[in-house]
């Protein structure tokens, strides 16, 4: 059984400040194929102390930094290939081959096609008279459906 009940605040696990926790079920054998951390309002608090913090930075970092970063989140994802398709098809009930030829590929090609994107997008562009200017304004919450974790997890990283 897999548990998982550790944050991943501030670029480390750490042990949540609750002790409840979530089974997970495989809905294809209606059988608990993990736990999860509940969480707790001061998990949630630290994780967005943590991202505040880490703003300042982050939002100035160069095209090429963002670049590199996405290349790396690809080439991570890819070693873990085996990995993320076992994870889903036992968390969705999903098909293997779906797993791989869906939810695996959609995701991998989400931050492949951020890093393409990325390459040509104008941060500043004149329209008329007015200077649009594309900037990072803040944190975001970013909450995904369970039965397509891949492609809106993937999309909504990539493109923030």
């Amino acid at each position: 059984m897999r548990n998982y009940t550790k944050q991943y605040i501030n670029g480390e696990w750490v042990t949540s400040t609750g002790s409840k926790t979530i089974d997970v079920i495989n809905p294809a054998t209606e059988e608990v194929m993990g736990k999860i951390s509940s969480g707790t309002e001061e998990d949630l608090d630290k994780a967005v102390a943590a991202a505040k913090a880490a703003f300042p930075s982050f939002s100035q970092t160069s095209v090429e930094e963002r670049i590199e970063l996405l290349e790396r989140i690809c080439q991570e994802y890819e070693k873990r290939k085996d990995d993320i398709i076992e994870v889903i098809t036992e968390e969705l009930g999903s098909p293997v081959k779906r797993s791989n030829k869906v939810h695996y590929q959609m995701g991998l090609q989400h931050f492949k096609q951020a890093v393409e994107e990325l390459k040509t997008f104008k941060f500043e562009e004149e329209r008329g008279n007015t200077l649009v200017r594309k900037e990072a304004i803040g944190v975001a919450g970013l909450i995904t459906p369970w039965n397509f974790p891949t492609n809106q997890t993937s999309t909504k990283l990539a493109s923030a």
